[in-house]
């Protein structure tokens, strides 16, 4: 995939990312795939967990020289995300792909044409994308916001991220992060993420997303302009059921609709994948 200069080698001989203009804790440089060693740097990641305020004091200045943040979940993880199977080399560039041209495959792969209770009110076929949302919030705002929100509120999202630790990853936008990295969370769905991605810039333009935690296979976003409307909100719920139909089939209320419900006015999204 197309990609900018990586910022990332510098910090192998200034780790405090002062020639960057950062103040960076100890961390380190993520270059194992499961593929073996990469050519570069895929990430850095802090070796102590975040906390409140830790997105806002470091993300926002490491996003002016290119490198985004995002918070990995190292639950369980000796080596950190070195015991993650990243796979940078199976991942196009997003770019490259239609986000409704995705989603329409994956609502057609999920539900083979045939009219099921998960799909209410849209039955086989499908409907196509939502309505783009208006803005409620600045979008690196409210990324910062849900970010602080995944270590205070630990009952709404321990579930989803356990351990959260500051990341920063070279990349053109925050829906790239994922194929930057070669995250294979959604593996088991779709063997290239970059089609994952092109859905998340989709989300980025409509209702300003932006990718704020992974997983192993996890995936939480930010929201800056989500749906204030049953009907807007059902289209986007198909959507995610598109994308990920468990979350609506095996942790979420079983249908689209009911689904729905849980998207209005919501300020973050999160999606796993078996």
């Amino acid at each position: 995939m197309a990609t900018l200069p990586n910022p990332l080698p510098r910090l192998a001989t200034d780790p405090s990312g002062r020639s960057l203009g950062l103040q960076l804790p100890p961390g380190r440089l993520v270059d194992a795939t499961g593929d073996g060693p990469w050519h570069e740097p895929l990430l850095w990641h802090a070796e102590k967990g975040s906390a409140p305020g830790t997105w806002k004091a470091l993300g926002a200045p490491a996003a002016r020289v290119g490198l985004l943040p995002v918070l990995v979940d190292l639950a369980g993880c000796r080596a950190g995300t070195e015991d993650w199977p990243l796979l940078p080399a199976e991942a196009s560039y997003p770019g490259d792909h239609d986000a409704e041209e995705v989603l329409g495959e994956y609502w057609s792969q999920e539900t083979d044409g045939q009219v099921s209770d998960e799909t209410e009110p849209f039955g086989a076929r499908w409907p196509g994308l939502a309505s783009a949302g208006v803005l409620a919030a600045d979008p690196e705002t409210r990324a910062a916001q849900v970010a602080d929100a995944l270590h205070s509120d630990r009952g709404t999202w321990s579930e989803w991220i356990e351990e959260p630790h500051l990341a920063l990853v070279p990349a053109r936008r925050s829906a790239d992060i994922p194929a930057a990295i070669g995250w294979t969370g959604p593996l088991n769905y779709d063997q290239d993420v970059a089609r994952v991605c092109a859905v998340l810039r989709s989300w980025e333009d409509r209702f300003g997303a932006r990718v704020v935690a992974l997983g192993r296979d996890t995936l939480v976003v930010s929201v800056a302009a989500p749906p204030t409307g049953t009907e807007d909100a059902e289209a986007l719920a198909a959507e995610h059921y598109a994308l990920c139909p468990d979350i609506v089939a095996r942790s979420g209320p079983g249908s689209v609709g009911a689904y729905a419900r849980e998207l209005v006015g919501a300020t973050g999204w999160s999606f796993w994948w078996d």
